[in-house]
């Protein structure tokens, strides 16, 4: 099993990922994608993959930092070409439901990312939030340019995945599909191709079923991967091997 997206440089992991990582190991993780946020958050980052074999990490700014940390697609190339074990950018993209930066921040710090990731040819972690247009309209700018993109925690509607799936995108199922309201998420996965398809837990964060209202960590992915198998109608062994299948093909 790979989690492909989680915050292991946030309060409560950071300060106890020798446990965290000693769980992950017990359930079957192979793998972490820990995932930057911000400036500081990358400083605890590059600490986190110098230490541990098994994590890897990216390097962006999320949507909801834009207006304050500033980032360059030069900025970009260069950390990543200092640091071999981040194989990724991001996570960036648009959330216009809280606001915390203005829209233009937001396309202004989304197409750094993407023009970094092509002169890289590496993956996007892209975070969309009420702005489902607009991505699109964004990604429409870049329509021959053959962005990799990966949609973390995709809450998207069916109709904002089939035009996702004109740019070979993946889509990362969290712990949100286990929701009992998350019928028409669930949906939405059933008609996302299998070989599309990553698993996370975007930890500390957004628990799934039964440990909902805990603080989320990389072991608790094993659920959200038994409901991802029952959703597409596959044995969980097949849904674990063809997502980690999928993470090592994205990520190369």
């Amino acid at each position: 099993m790979i989690d492909s997206h989680c915050h292991l440089d946030h309060e409560p992991l950071f300060s106890d990922l020798d446990n965290i990582i000693d769980r992950s190991k017990k359930i079957g993780i192979k793998k972490l994608l820990t995932i930057c946020t911000t400036f500081e958050s990358f400083l605890r980052i590059k600490k986190i993959i110098n230490k541990y074999d098994m994590i890897y990490g990216t390097y962006g700014i999320h949507p909801h930092e834009a207006k304050n940390d500033k980032l360059t697609s030069d900025l970009i190339i260069k950390e990543i070409n200092e640091n071999k074990k981040i194989i990724a950018i991001g996570e960036t993209g648009l959330d216009f439901y809280y606001n915390h930066s203005d829209k233009k921040d937001q396309i202004d710090s989304l197409e750094e990312h993407i023009n970094a990731s092509i002169s890289l040819n590496i993956p996007l972690i892209i975070h969309s939030r009420n702005a489902e247009k607009e991505t699109i309209e964004v990604f429409e700018n870049y329509k021959n340019k053959n962005l990799k993109i990966l949609m973390h925690c995709f809450t998207g509607s069916k109709d904002f995945a089939k035009k996702l799936f004109e740019y070979n995108a993946y889509f990362s199922a969290s712990g949100i599909i286990t929701f009992k309201n998350s019928t028409e998420l669930q949906n939405t996965f059933s008609i996302i191709p299998l070989n599309r398809l990553l698993i996370e837990t975007d930890s500390p964060y957004l628990s799934p079923v039964p440990n909902r209202g805990k603080k989320n960590e990389p072991s608790f992915i094993k659920f959200t991967a038994e409901k991802l198998a029952n959703i597409k109608k596959v044995k969980k062994e097949h849904l674990i091997e063809t997502t980690s299948l999928n993470f090592n093909t994205l990520f190369k």
